[in-house]
């Protein structure tokens, strides 16, 4: 979860102002992360209630990104204010108490100044995994990507390159995306290999809706031969959505870090999901620095 441990100390005191939290879920039975209608399970409403058990009053979760339903997060950011003060200990264990099995918050600390999880952000990264194996995954089923066609993992990390840089990704972004704009800068994609699992591992200051899903399914028509290594930069070319192929899966999207500048004191992240950690180097696992920031968002949300 984290570069450095952080011990579940009891001499600190946390809260009369913005706390953020990271936590981790199995996506797998959520509806995602936003708060659904009565009776629809997401990831928002079981942590708020979490939350303002142990807070004692009623919060509101401020996530650093929203997840689709069935994707998962290794690590994942969100703030809340309260008058309420804990120490570290009693709000991490104390929101696990109440917590399902399926959220696990690690840490807690105070936001400092102006913090804000999503519009303080400078980049997200996830790693989509792909089981590529004739037969069906079993006991992994809904928590990797499966594709029975065996793929060039050097031909889809060749054509992810045509990715990297500021680009208008709007052959890429879901048809019911709101967001005002579809530029994004993409710091970096790879794809690499361990035995029968293909990671696509991508960060960048921001992604649109299904964004990497649909990035995925792209590098996986090259990872078969349908289509030509040259075809993704010609797709981004396009922006036309109807040309970039068919939206991956879910189940095999992990969003596996979220940058923060360093004076509001977030934890490193150390990547996962913790299964894949060991098929990448040390150096592999940890956070990114990115090269190009985009000027701070106006906060529109609390």
């Amino acid at each position: 979860m984290f570069l450095t441990p952080q011990p579940l100390t009891t001499d600190n005191a946390i809260g009369n102002g913005r706390v953020a939290i990271a936590f981790e879920y199995d996506g797998r039975h959520f509806h995602g992360w936003q708060f659904q209608k009565s009776g629809v399970r997401s990831v928002q409403a079981e942590l708020e209630k979490a939350v303002s058990k142990v807070a004692d009053h009623p919060v509101d979760l401020v996530c650093a990104g929203r997840t689709d339903a069935g994707v998962h997060a290794s690590f994942q950011i969100a703030h809340f204010d309260t008058p309420s003060v804990r120490n570290l200990r009693s709000w991490v264990m104390g929101m696990n108490t109440a917590l399902p099995d399926d959220i696990a918050v690690h840490w807690a600390g105070n936001g400092v100044d102006d913090f804000h999880a999503r519009f303080s952000a400078v980049y997200r990264r996830y790693r989509y995994i792909i089981y590529n194996h004739a037969v069906r995954p079993g006991i992994q089923r809904g928590q990797v990507s499966w594709n029975f066609r065996p793929l060039d993992e050097h031909r889809m990390h060749q054509a992810a390159q045509a990715l990297i840089g500021e680009h208008d990704f709007t052959s890429f972004r879901a048809a019911g995306c709101q967001s005002r704009t579809p530029v994004r800068y993409m710091e970096r994609i790879s794809v690499t290999r361990s035995g029968s699992y293909v990671v696509i591992d991508v960060q960048a200051n921001a992604f649109l809706h299904h964004m990497v899903r649909n990035i995925a399914g792209a590098l996986m028509d090259v990872g078969t031969g349908k289509e030509s290594v040259e075809w993704v930069g010609d797709v981004l070319e396009a922006r036309d959505r109807k040309l970039a192929g068919v939206t991956a899966p879910p189940h095999g999207l992990y969003l596996v870090d979220v940058g923060y500048p360093d004076g509001y004191g977030i934890p490193k992240a150390l990547c996962g999901p913790g299964f894949a950690s060991p098929w990448f180097s040390a150096e592999g696992n940890q956070p990114i620095p990115p090269s190009h920031i985009h000027p701070k968002q106006p906060v529109t949300e609390s």
